[in-house]
C-alpha cells in the first residue's frame, strides 16, 4: 500500500506521496501507535483512556453522490468496528460531529480527496477541524465497497453477522472499512482472528444529536477555560472505576438515547443501587477488580505476522488477565443474581474458564509488580503438558537460585546489607541501604559497577551477574516460546465463543456507568425524571456549577409544552440567563443517559437533536467575524431542526447593528415558531417580547434584579437574585443605567432617555394586543391545556372536575369581556 500521511493541512504540501514507511510522519502528533505488545492496564488507570486510539477512514461519493458520506472506525484498545453511512449537506456538520465524538487518533481519506488543485470541501473541513490529529491518504483502490464486505465476512464473529442486513446496500461505509481495515493490519504488523471482531451499524436515529459547537458551549467533556479541569457534565457523572465504564459514559454524554423504554430501565437500575445499599457497594467492589476487558479483547483476537519474544510475553501475560476477569464473573452473578437489571443468560463463561484451566494453573493469577508478573508468566502453563518446557522452567529457577545465593555470599564477604532486587529494565540487580560511612574509604569494592545512589540506598551490578541476567533472559526465551505455542493453541478454541467476551465487556461497562450515576445522586438531591409531551423542571439547577461553587446553586422552574413551546427570555447583562439555559441542556442530556436529575421534580420530552447558540464573552466585541460566526451557527440550527429539537439561543444578533439585530431575531423566531421545537431563545432586544401578541404559544420570562442604593446614598447598584419570574424584564435600558454610574455628562444622558422613551412608545403603539387577540391567546391555551390533561391525566373524576372549573374560571378572567347588554349576557 501506498502512504501518504500528515499532521495538519500545512504539512500536507510537503508531504511525498505514495512514501512509506509511516512511522517518521505518523509519529508527529502522538507518542506511537499501541503495537502487538501493548497490555492492558489495572482499572487503577482510569485517566489512561483518554489517549486517543482511534482510526477513522471517510470516504464521500462522487459526482450525483456528493454528500453521501461513509465511515468505518476501530479502536485500537477495543476489537469493535463502527460503520456509518449518511447523507450530509454543504457543511458537512454530522461528519465533523461524528468526528468529534470519536476523537481520533488517525484519519484515512483517499488521496483523490487532496490533489493539489483540486481539494474537496469535505477534506479541507476535516483538516481544518483536526489540526492535532495525524491524516493519512491511501489509494482510493483501497475504498473498495467489495472487499470491504468480504473483509467483514471473513472477520466478523457470528453472532454479529446480523450487521450484514444493514450494510450490505452502503457501499461508502463498505468502502472506508476495506481501507481501514488493511491500513490497521498493516500499522499493527498483525491480521486479526478470523470470526473475532464485533462489527456495528451506527444509525444516527437510535441516538440523539449534539454537533460538536453545542458539545463545546455546554462544556459536556472539555473545560472551554482549561482542558484538564474537570469542571464538565463529564466530570460532574463520573465515579466509574473501569476505563470501559469511563469510556462508555463519555460517548453517551455525547450521544444521548433518545428510546425512553431503554432509558427507564437504565433509571429502573439506578433506582434499585439507591434503594440498596449492600447492592451497590458489593457490585462496585467486584466492578472495581476488573482490567480494561475492551483493550484485553483488542490483544487477544490479533494474530502478529511475525513470532518475536515481545509478542509471546504479551500474549501469555493478556491470557492470565483473561483469567483474572472470568474468575470475576462468578461474583458478579452472585450479587445481582436476584435483581432483574442485568441478565447474563445463557453466556458460555464458564465453559471458556474450563478450556483455561486445563492449561493454565490455578493460582495463575494477575499481580502486581514485575518480578511477581514475571513469575506468574513463567509458570503460567501446568506441568507434564510440554516436557522440554518443565525443563526449561526448572533452568530458570536454579538461575535465580544461584543469582540469590551469589548475593548472599557477596553480603557475607564484605559485611553489608545486600540484598537482591530485580527491575524489568535492569533484570536482577543488588540494593542495599546503608550510610557512606560505614564503606571502606566511603566508597563500594572495586568488583561492582554501575552504580546509583538515592540518599543512603545504593543499587549496583557486577559482571558475574551481568552474565547470569543474561542465561536467565535465554532461559526465559525459552519459556516464552514454548508457553506461547500452547497459549496460541489455547486461544484457538476460545475465539469460537469470542461473542461472551463482548457480552461481558459491555455489561461491566454499563455496570459501571450506572453505579457511577448512583454514586453522583448521593453527592447531590437529584431525582428521578419522568418522559411526557412536556418539558416542567421543578426547582432546578445547574450540576456543574453546583461542583463548582460546592454549595446548591439557586433553582429555578422551567415549564414547555406544544402549547407554549417557545419562551423569550430577557434580564440585565450577568443576571443568569446563560447559566439558566445551559442547566436546562445538561438537565435534558442527562435524563436521556439515565442519570437522574438536579431538581425536586422533573419531566422531559425526548429530545431528537439539542442546539445551543450560547453567547461567550468575547461576542461583545461586536465584530464581522463574530457575527459570520452567529449566523452560521443559526443557520445550521435552523436547516437542521425539526420538531423534537431542544433549542437555545442566547444573544443572537449582538454582532451587527441594534436594527438589524433585532430583525434577525424576529425572523429567526418566526420561522422556529413553525415548528414544535421546545425552543428558548435570551434576548437583550426588548421590542422581541411582544412577539407574544401575535403568537399565542409564546411565553415571556426575565430574571429578576434589584436595585440596591449605595451607602453615601446617591448612587443605585444592580443586586441580582438569579430567579426567573413570569413576563418580561422591566429593567429597561440597561445601558442608559450603565451610563448614569458612569462620568458621562448628565445632559447626554437626559437627552438619551428622552429619545429612547420617544421610540420605545411607537413599538409599543405598534404592538399593543387587541382584545380580540388576547382572547385568540386564551382560547389556544385553553385548548392546549385540554389536550394536556387528556394525554396525561392521572386525576380521579371528582379531582378532574375541579381541575376543568378551575381551567374555565381561568380562562374567563384572562381576556376582557366585550361589551353586550344584560340579556345578551
Amino acid at each position: 500500500m501506498n502512504f501518504t500521511s500528515s499532521s495538519s493541512v500545512r504539512g500536507l504540501n510537503s508531504t511525498c506521496i505514495g512514501k512509506a514507511p509511516l512511522s517518521s510522519s505518523r509519529s508527529v502528533c502522538r507518542s506511537c501507535t499501541p503495537l502487538m505488545g501493548y497490555s492492558v492496564t489495572s482499572s487503577s488507570a482510569v485517566s489512561a483512556h483518554t489517549a486517543a486510539s482511534v482510526v477513522v477512514a471517510v470516504v464521500e461519493g462522487r459526482g450525483l453522490a456528493r454528500g453521501e458520506v461513509g465511515m468505518a472506525s476501530i479502536d485500537l484498545k477495543n476489537p469493535e468496528v463502527i460503520l456509518s453511512q449518511f447523507a450530509d449537506n454543504t457543511t458537512y456538520a454530522k461528519v465533523i460531529t461524528k468526528l468529534k465524538i470519536l476523537t481520533p487518533l488517525e484519519i484515512i481519506m483517499s488521496n483523490t480527496a487532496c490533489d493539489v488543485g483540486n481539494t474537496t470541501k469535505l477534506f479541507s473541513l476535516i483538516t481544518e477541524h483536526f489540526k492535532n490529529v495525524t491524516f493519512t491518504t491511501v489509494q482510493r483502490k483501497y475504498f473498495n465497497e467489495t472487499k470491504g464486505l468480504e473483509y467483514l465476512e471473513q472477520l466478523c464473529a457470528s453472532e454479529f453477522s446480523t450487521v450484514f442486513m444493514e450494510v450490505q446496500s452502503k457501499y461508502y461505509c463498505l468502502a472506508a472499512a476495506a481501507a481501514l481495515l488493511k491500513y490497521v493490519e498493516f500499522i499493527q504488523n498483525s491480521v486479526y482472528a478470523p470470526k473475532s471482531l464485533k462489527v456495528r451499524f451506527q444509525g444516527s436515529e437510535k441516538t440523539a444529536m449534539i454537533d460538536s459547537s453545542s458539545a463545546q458551549n455546554l462544556e459536556l467533556v472539555i473545560n472551554n477555560r482549561d482542558s484538564r479541569n474537570g469542571h464538565t457534565l463529564f466530570g460532574v457523572l463520573n465515579y466509574t472505576k473501569t476505563p470501559g465504564g469511563s469510556r462508555r459514559l463519555r460517548s453517551n454524554i455525547l450521544e444521548p438515547l433518545v428510546d425512553a423504554e431503554t432509558i427507564n430501565t437504565r433509571l429502573d437500575c439506578v433506582q434499585e443501587l439507591l434503594q440498596d445499599e449492600e447492592l451497590f457497594f458489593g457490585l462496585q467492589a467486584v466492578i472495581s477488580k476488573f482490567l480494561d476487558t475492551e483493550q484485553l479483547l483488542s490483544v487477544l483476537v490479533q494474530i502478529p505476522k511475525q513470532d518475536t519474544v515481545k509478542t509471546a510475553e504479551s500474549k501469555i501475560t493478556n491470557l492470565i488477565y483473561l483469567k483474572h476477569t472470568l474468575e470475576l464473573v462468578e461474583p458478579l452473578k452472585v450479587i445481582i443474581c436476584n435483581t432483574p437489571t442485568c441478565n447474563f443468560g445463557v453466556l458460555l463463561f464458564g465453559i471458556i474458564l474450563e478450556k483455561i484451566t486445563t492449561v493454565i494453573n490455578d493460582n495463575t493469577r494477575y499481580t502486581k509488580g514485575c518480578l511477581s508478573m514475571r513469575t506468574q508468566k513463567c509458570y503460567a502453563v501446568k506441568p507434564n503438558i510440554n516436557e522440554f518446557l518443565d525443563i526449561a522452567r526448572r533452568t530458570y529457577t536454579e538461575i535465580v537460585d544461584d543469582i540469590a545465593g551469589m548475593i548472599t555470599q557477596l553480603a557475607e564477604k564484605y559485611n553489608l546489607p545486600m540484598k537482591t532486587s530485580f527491575s524489568s529494565a535492569r533484570g536482577f540487580f543488588i540494593q542495599m541501604n546503608v550510610d557512606c560511612s560505614a564503606l571502606p574509604n566511603g566508597q563500594l569494592p572495586s568488583e561492582f559497577t554501575k552504580i546509583t545512589k538515592m540518599k543512603n540506598t545504593y543499587s549496583f551490578t557486577s559482571a558475574d551477574l551481568i552474565k547470569m541476567n543474561e542465561r536467565c533472559q535465554e532461559s526465559l526465551r525459552e519459556i516464552y516460546h514454548m508457553t506461547y505455542l500452547i497459549v496460541c493453541k489455547l486461544l484457538n478454541e476460545i475465539y469460537e465463543h469470542i461473542h461472551c467476551l463482548y457480552k461481558l465487556s459491555d455489561i461491566v461497562s454499563m455496570l459501571d456507568m450506572l453505579l457511577s450515576f448512583a454514586h453522583a445522586c448521593t453527592l447531590s438531591d437529584y431525582v428521578r425524571p419522568e418522559f411526557t409531551d412536556t418539558l416542567a423542571i421543578k426547582q432546578g439547577w445547574h450540576p456543574i456549577l453546583e461542583k463548582i461553587a460546592m454549595e446548591k446553586p439557586v433553582s429555578n422552574n422551567t415549564y414547555l409544552t406544544e402549547g407554549n413551546n417557545f419562551v423569550i427570555i430577557t434580564g440585565p447583562n450577568m443576571s443568569g440567563k446563560s447559566t439558566y439555559l445551559k442547566q436546562i441542556a445538561l438537565c435534558q442530556i442527562m435524563a436521556q443517559i439515565g442519570s437522574y436529575v438536579p431538581a425536586e421534580y422533573c419531566s422531559f420530552r425526548i429530545a431528537e437533536q439539542i442546539f445551543t447558540r450560547i453567547g461567550m464573552d468575547d461576542d461583545i466585541e461586536t465584530n464581522a467575524s463574530t457575527f459570520m460566526k452567529e449566523m452560521k451557527e443559526i443557520t445550521y440550527i435552523i436547516q437542521n431542526a425539526n420538531d423534537k429539537s431542544l433549542i437555545i439561543i442566547d444573544e443572537l444578533g449582538r454582532g451587527t447593528s441594534a436594527e438589524e439585530g433585532i430583525g434577525i431575531c424576529y425572523a429567526a423566531c418566526e420561522y422556529l415558531l413553525n415548528l414544535k421545537a421546545f425552543t428558548l431563545f435570551a434576548t437583550h432586544f426588548l421590542e422581541l417580547c411582544h412577539i407574544d401578541a401575535l403568537y399565542p404559544n409564546v411565553e415571556n420570562y426575565h430574571f429578576e434584579v434589584q436595585h440596591v442604593r449605595s451607602s453615601a446614598g446617591n448612587k443605585e447598584k444592580i443586586a441580582y437574585t438569579y430567579t426567573l419570574s413570569k413576563g418580561y424584564t422591566e429593567e429597561k435600558n440597561y445601558g442608559l443605567k450603565a451610563a448614569e454610574v458612569s462620568s458621562l455628562p448628565s445632559s447626554i444622558i437626559l437627552d438619551a432617555k428622552e429619545i429612547t422613551n420617544h421610540i420605545a412608545k411607537q413599538i409599543l403603539h405598534r404592538q399593543k394586543s387587541t382584545p380580540e387577540m388576547m382572547k385568540q391567546r386564551a382560547t389556544y391555551h385553553l385548548a392546549m391545556r385540554l389536550v394536556q390533561t387528556a394525554r396525561n391525566s392521572r386525576l380521579d373524576p371528582d379531582s378532574l372536575r375541579i381541575y376543568l372549573k378551575g381551567l374555565k374560571k381561568k380562562y374567563e378572567a384572562s381576556y376582557p369581556a366585550p361589551e353586550q347588554n344584560s340579556e345578551q349576557q
